[in-house]
């Protein structure tokens, strides 16, 4: 349940935030211009990927879904939000929270598209990869599965989010670069934290190796 709120908090923050850009330059060797909301989304890659390893893909597959019943229900208490006359006194007019939120419900039926190809992508290769190395090289899997879903989600939701209107076309490429290049350097840095929280699980649930709690 932890993960899951975990996983949940991550996705439906990164909807809500995603308007606002930001520059960012690590010590110099290379200027990042991306939305805050990439911020958190990285972290549903990881829980999913902790999940898959310790409970399971039907678990995992049951958080995905999860996340995106309360997208959804976020994107409609959004849009009727918006929907609402403002009062006169109200400290955020109507037009201040249209211009903020306005893009909000097309920009979560965009990402959310994005969002179930590459989370489901993610769950196959990661139990494929542990099929095949019988469930060693924990962090092959992790890192692999996670950039080559990130690289699908990415695309898929630049794709669609400059096909409704919400970003400008000219801007895909620089985008597209920006926030894989970006998810590939969390996911590298997640790992050791994969590692730690996977230990706890596994020595909590006296767990063998490649072991799940499905099949325990």
């Amino acid at each position: 349940m932890i993960l899951a709120a975990i996983f949940i908090a991550a996705l439906v923050t990164s909807n809500l935030i995603f308007q606002k850009f930001f520059i960012w330059s690590p010590f110099g060797l290379y200027t990042f211009e991306i939305s805050v909301g990439i911020l958190p989304y990285p972290v549903t890659f990881l829980v999913t990927d902790i999940i898959s390893e310790i409970y399971g893909r039907r678990r995992a597959n049951q958080v995905v879904l999860s996340g995106l019943l309360a997208s959804l229900f976020v994107m409609l208490i959004v849009l009727v939000a918006d929907a609402v006359p403002h009062t006169v006194w109200s400290p955020v007019s109507g037009d201040m929270f249209h211009d903020v939120f306005g893009l909000f419900g097309p920009a979560v039926l965009a990402s959310m598209g994005a969002y179930l190809a590459a989370q489901y992508i993610d769950i196959r290769v990661f139990h494929f990869w542990k099929k095949l190395t019988h469930g060693r090289h924990l962090w092959l899997r992790n890192n692999g599965s996670t950039i080559f879903s990130q690289l699908v989600d990415t695309a898929l939701v630049l794709i669609l989010l400059s096909a409704a209107g919400a970003i400008e076309w000219a801007r895909f490429w620089s985008l597209l670069e920006n926030g894989f290049l970006f998810k590939v350097l969390v996911a590298l840095v997640d790992t050791p934290v994969l590692y730690g929280v996977v230990w706890v699980l596994r020595k909590k649930f006296s767990l063998e190796i490649g072991e799940e709690l499905d099949h325990a």
